[in-house]
């Protein structure tokens, strides 16, 4: 469970939650190692869990890895710890293109032809590394504040397709390609019709294609002419326009075949906005607009049954724990229920179509099988080979026959499990571990497989692996439902080492385990780390935090109490791009979900800062003159005093030399006072009192002063 303040990977410290997502929840995080800020996309629970999607998840983080481009979000770092699988990424400050539509209706045809080439750019620099996205859309793509256009998420797509995830995490089916749709090969040329329709949305704020179910929308797809963005807005331009359908040709062959013949053309309409210079590939059959078939129809329903069944299990509760997912994500798929999508596509006679569609597949995959194995068996009669398992889709529960991809079983007994199950899944095998006591093969090394090496067997099949549990296989206990004081004692003292996770949950009471892994009644070899899911009870209610930037002071205190926080330290500091008296930083980023009466520091700016200006003193001081001071004697000392108006004392001596020269550098004020102060003596006098006494009157001393205002000049 992640924590804030926690370090991962020795060297990420997670500093707040900045959004959640279908696969995953994205943290800000700073690097101590190269002193930055990243972004760590951890996967969730469920996910993380399922050792085939993480195995995918790896090999295709890691591809992610290697590119390095200014128009994709580049993927530093692939780590885990302790079961928690994560991706360090760049952390880019902005919203995503979808935001951005939605805020301003739809954009200019040079605004989004601009947008679309640096987004060409970078999906280019992908598919010359040989990665496909798979999962274009205006949500997988971020506008920074200066302006940049970065490509989100490669290579995730790839690993949650060949898994059985749910469309909800993969994405919106508004973008899909038909090819997708199907179920079909998928490669570069999807991605530029994912493009294509992203494009489409930006100049015409809609997606061409909408309907109530994610069904509907498919089938469009794959049998609906692709209506022109002209009739939504006139004012684009033909050769946007023929770009926009020629990306969305129904059949690859007909769209463009590369993504620098896209930019060529992209680049150019900007220049020649109304000439015709898109060429359109010659029609095909396949580009042709055709009836889906029933065999197409069947796997779609199929699919959306399969979709349907998975987010009923789950809301049930059949997960024993569930993390809540309730906030947008920056660099995650956004809730496809923005855009119209319904998952819950249950009308009674649909669901009676899915049901008959499913038997019937379930039928025919029995009778396919039984002709298979009979087929095996003869051939097995006469070259001695033994039978391959051949597992049936998981999804559909049929098994094709056409157009299945076989690959050989490699050598990987004496493997380590973890590299065994690696290898399998490169080549697109599913895996199983059944372990077995073994005196002779040490724990955790594969033993035997089902299959025989060289054998060649469909990809998606499923393998078993049986590994060594060591000599002295011990029964996993189980710990769930106890307290984690309780489960650690019983666990260590039967040799197992334990890793502690965390997690919210509705059900379970905190402190209790709620899930443990590997689950109990397996044999394993002693040592093996058993990770427990400890519950932290019902998440208390989260608030959203408010965007405070560019208010004044009191309105942001205002709104911060409204939204149930509470205003931290409030500081001033010189800001040039906020005007003076307005908040200019807030210590929570604006959408991140925090506990109420949090305290959010605040910084109020005091406008631009003054550049640093010294000025210097070159005066020439002459003598106090009559009007200054009358009884002033010439050749008289003066005290003099010179005062910058910031309180610096310039100038402290006493002459009677005059004119007096004044010197001084460096001084911060424009100006200051002189104040000269001057003694004034009176002679005695004798005089004669009433007696006829003669009595003397001494003299007298006087202190007298004036001041002068004296400029400085700029340095």
């Amino acid at each position: 469970m992640i924590k804030i303040g926690m370090m991962i990977g020795d060297r990420y410290e997670i500093l707040e939650k900045i959004g959640t997502g279908g696969m995953s929840d994205v943290y800000k995080a700073k690097c101590h190692k190269l002193n930055r800020f990243v972004a760590v996309k951890v996967l969730k629970q469920e996910f993380s869990e399922n050792a085939n999607f993480v195995s995918k998840f790896r090999i295709e983080a890691q591809a992610a890895a290697g590119l390095m481009h200014p128009n994709i979000v580049n993927v530093y770092d692939v780590g885990e710890e302790n079961g928690i699988y994560y991706i360090v990424m760049e952390l880019v400050e902005g919203i995503t293109l979808k935001k951005y539509i939605e805020k301003k209706a739809r954009l200019s045809y040079k605004e989004a032809v601009s947008i679309a080439i640096q987004v060409s750019m970078g999906i280019e620099a992908a598919h010359n590394n040989h990665i496909i996205h798979r999962d274009i859309k205006p949500q997988n793509i971020i506008i920074s504040k200066d302006g940049k256009v970065k490509v989100t998420d490669f290579g995730i797509a790839k690993a949650a397709t060949s898994n059985t995830i749910t469309s909800n995490v993969m994405g919106s089916v508004h973008y899909t390609s038909p090819e997708q749709a199907r179920g079909g090969y998928s490669d570069e040329k999807s991605d530029i019709y994912s493009l294509g329709i992203t494009m489409f949305e930006m100049l015409t704020g809609r997606v061409p294609f909408n309907g109530e179910t994610t069904v509907a929308i498919a089938i469009k797809h794959i049998q609906e002419e692709m209506p022109s963005p002209k009739e939504f807005v006139p004012e684009i331009p033909s050769a946007v326009e023929s770009i926009v359908l020629k990306c969305c040709q129904k059949s690859p062959d007909r769209r463009y075949q590369s993504m620098p013949e896209l930019i060529a053309d992209l680049k150019q309409s900007l220049m020649n906005p109304d000439e015709n210079f898109v060429v359109q590939n010659e029609p095909d059959m396949e580009g042709s607009t055709r009836m889906i078939t029933d065999g197409e129809m069947a796997q779609i329903k199929r699919r959306a049954a399969y979709q349907d069944e998975y987010q009923e299990r789950y809301q049930k509760g059949e997960e024993t724990m569930r993390l809540r997912s309730d906030t947008e994500a920056m660099y995650e798929n956004e809730d496809n229920s923005d855009d119209g999508e319904d998952y819950d596509y249950n009308p009674r006679m649909e669901k009676v179509t899915t049901l008959l569609a499913v038997a019937a597949g379930v039928v025919i995959c029995i009778i396919v099988i039984i002709l298979a194995v009979n087929v095996f068996k003869g051939m097995g009669s006469e070259d001695g080979e033994s039978n391959s398992p051949i597992q049936t889709d998981e999804i559909s529960g049929e098994s094709s026959s056409e157009s299945v991809e076989y690959v050989k079983m490699p050598d990987v007994e004496k493997w380590l499990v973890e590299d065994a199950r690696n290898a399998l899944a490169e080549l697109g095998l599913k895996s199983e571990v059944d372990y077995e006591e073994s005196d002779v093969v040490d724990a955790g090394i594969v033993i035997r497989t089902n299959v025989e090496m060289g054998t060649e067997i469909p990809k998606g099949s499923t393998v078993t692996l049986i590994a060594s549990a060591g000599p002295q296989g011990v029964e996993v206990p189980a710990v769930t439902g106890i307290t984690y004081e309780e489960a650690y004692s019983t666990l260590t003292g039967m040799g197992f080492a334990v890793n502690k996770m965390e997690a919210y949950s509705d059900t379970v009471a905190a402190g209790i385990v709620a899930a443990q892994t590997p689950v109990a009644g397996g044999k394993v070899a002693k040592g093996t780390n058993v990770t427990l899911t400890v519950s932290l009870g019902v998440e208390e209610e989260k608030v959203r935090v408010p965007n405070l930037m560019g208010l004044s002071e009191m309105d942001g205190t205002v709104e911060a109490n409204e939204a149930k926080l509470e205003i931290g330290t409030v500081s001033y500091v010189y800001n040039s791009e906020y005007a003076e008296g307005l908040i200019c930083y807030q210590s929570y980023s604006h959408g991140s979900w925090v506990e109420q009466g949090t305290k959010i520091d605040i910084k109020v700016s005091k406008g631009p800062e003054t550049p640093n200006v010294t000025y210097k003193c070159n005066a020439s001081i002459s003598a106090p003159t009559v009007s200054e001071a009358p009884d002033y004697v010439s050749g008289s000392s003066v005290s003099m005093k010179l005062v910058a108006d910031d309180g610096t004392v310039v100038l402290e001596t006493t002459t009677s030399n005059f004119p007096y020269a004044a010197n001084c550098y460096g001084l911060s004020s424009s100006g200051g006072t002189l104040t000269m102060t001057y003694t004034v003596t009176t002679a005695g006098s004798t005089t004669t009192d009433e007696n006829g006494n003669e009595v003397t009157i001494p003299g007298t001393t006087e202190s007298k002063s004036f001041t002068r205002r004296i400029e400085f000049t700029a340095e």
